[in-house]
C-alpha cells in the first residue's frame, strides 16, 4: 500500500473521538416549527407576512383546469367533420352549462333537425374540422391550502403561499398514514406500555386525536373510525391489521393520500412501548389542539410523519452533541430488522469497516438496547432521537 494512504488510515485510527452524523427523530417539547404551505401551480396567496393565522385559515387559492370532454359530433349526426363549425351556436372559449344545446344541424329542406348538448358545464375549447369532434373542458376546479398549524405568517412566496412560524411541541413518528388532521389531544391510558381497546374510545372523542399507548389493534382502529376520530397515535401495529385496515400491502411508495383517519406509529410494527418521552408529552398537553400529518416517505427525500401542538410554554435549551452528530451516548432508534423500532444508546463508533452477512463493508456501531444488551449494527440503520 502507498505510504500516504497508510497514513492517511493511521491518522483516522488515532482520533480521539469517533463521531457520525445521521438524520434524527425529533421528540421536541419545545421548538419553532416552520411548514412551508405551497400551491401545487401558481395561483393567489390570501395571507400577508405577520398576519395572525388559524388551522383552517385559507393560505392560498388557485383553480386547476377541469377534465376534458369530448364530443365526436361528426360521426353521431353522420356528416363531415368540416359541418361542424359551421353548426356550432357559441363560438370556441364560451362559457356553457350541462345540457345547453351548443350545435345545431338542419338539411333536407328543414326535414332533417339534429342538435347537441353538453354533457358537463365547462368552457368550450376547441371545434375541429378534421376530426368533427368538440372538447369542453370542466370548470376549473378550485384547490385550497390552509394554514394547518395556528402561527405567524413567516414569509409570503407570491403566487405561490407562505411560511406559518409557530412554536410547541414537534414529535415525528416513524411511520403513518392519512393527511393532515387537527384535533384535542386525548389520553384515555395510563402508560407507555398500555394497549388501548376498543371499549375506552367511547363518542365524546369524535374529531379528536387519540393516544394509543404500545398497540393499535383492528378493533381499536375500527372504533376510533367509527366514533369519528380524526386520527390515532401509537407505539406500534400488527402488520396483518395494518394491511386488513388498508385492504392492501403498503409499498415503497409515499403514504398521506389515505381517506378517513390519520394513524401515527412510533416505534415500529409489532406491541412497541411508546417512548416515554413521547408518552409523557403527550399526555402533558392533554385537552390541547394539534395538527398531524401521517405522510411518510422511507426512501431517498425521507418524509415523517409528525404532530406538532401549539403552545406558549418555551423551554431553554442547551447545546447538546447532536448538533455535532452522533456520538457515544446518544440515544438512537434502530430502524431496521433484526431490532426494528428498538430504543438504544451508542456504546462506540469504530472507525473501521466491518463485513457484515451479506458479505459488504460498511461503518458499524456499537449500541446497548434498554435490555442491556450490546449489538452491532450499520449505521446508516439508526436514527438520532432529538429529545
Amino acid at each position: 500500500m502507498p505510504k500516504k494512504q497508510t497514513e492517511k488510515n493511521n491518522d483516522d485510527k488515532s482520533s480521539a473521538q469517533a463521531f457520525a452524523y445521521t438524520p434524527g427523530l425529533k421528540i421536541k417539547e419545545s421548538e419553532v416549527v416552520e411548514k412551508e404551505r405551497k400551491l401545487p401551480i401558481l395561483g393567489e396567496v390570501l395571507v400577508n407576512e405577520n398576519d395572525e393565522v388559524k388551522n383552517d385559515t385559507r393560505v392560498a387559492q388557485t383553480f386547476v383546469p377541469g377534465d376534458p370532454f369530448i364530443i365526436d359530433a361528426a360521426n353521431r349526426w353522420g356528416v363531415i367533420p368540416d359541418v361542424i363549425q359551421e353548426c356550432m351556436l357559441k363560438p370556441i372559449g364560451s362559457l356553457v352549462k350541462e345540457g345547453e344545446t351548443i350545435a345545431k344541424y338542419t338539411a333536407f329542406f328543414g326535414l332533417v333537425k339534429k342538435s347537441l348538448e353538453s354533457p358537463v358545464e365547462g368552457t368550450i375549447e376547441t371545434v375541429s374540422p378534421i376530426t368533427g369532434q368538440i372538447i369542453i373542458t370542466g370548470s376549473p376546479i378550485p384547490v385550497y391550502i390552509d394554514a394547518y398549524v395556528p402561527g405567524k405568517v413567516k414569509e409570503v412566496e407570491p403566487r405561490e403561499g407562505a411560511v406559518i412560524e409557530t412554536h410547541g411541541v414537534f414529535i415525528q413518528g416513524i411511520f403513518g398514514i392519512g393527511g393532515e388532521k387537527y384535533g384535542t389531544i386525548r389520553v384515555p391510558i395510563d402508560s407507555a406500555k398500555e394497549v388501548l381497546t376498543a371499549d375506552n374510545i367511547t363518542s365524546d372523542m369524535k374529531d379528536c386525536i387519540i393516544i394509543a399507548g404500545s398497540l393499535i389493534n383492528l378493533d381499536t382502529l375500527n372504533k376510533a373510525i367509527q366514533v369519528g376520530a380524526a386520527g390515532i397515535i401509537g407505539g406500534g401495529i400488527n402488520s396483518d391489521d395494518l394491511i386488513k385496515h388498508m385492504g392492501t400491502e403498503i409499498g415503497v411508495a409515499i403514504t398521506g393520500e389515505e381517506e378517513g383517519i390519520t394513524m401515527i406509529i412510533t416505534e415500529g410494527f409489532g406491541n412497541m412501548t411508546m417512548h416515554l418521552k413521547t408518552f409523557e408529552i403527550l399526555k402533558k398537553f392533554e385537552g390541547y389542539k394539534a395538527s398531524i400529518n401521517g405522510e411518510t416517505q422511507i426512501r431517498a427525500g425521507v418524509i415523517r410523519p409528525e404532530v406538532i401542538i401549539p403552545h406558549e410554554n418555551r423551554i431553554t435549551k442547551s447545546t447538546t452533541a447532536l448538533d455535532d452528530g452522533m456520538v457515544s451516548g446518544t440515544k438512537i432508534r434502530i430502524i431496521r430488522e433484526p431490532y426494528f423500532g428498538a430504543i438504544a444508546k451508542v456504546v462506540s463508533l469504530p472507525v473501521e469497516l466491518q463485513m457484515m452477512e451479506s458479505g459488504s463493508y460498511v461503518r458499524v456501531l456499537e449500541a446497548e438496547l434498554e435490555s442491556g444488551e450490546k449489538v452491532i449494527v450499520p449505521r446508516a440503520n439508526v436514527e438520532i432521537i432529538e429529545e
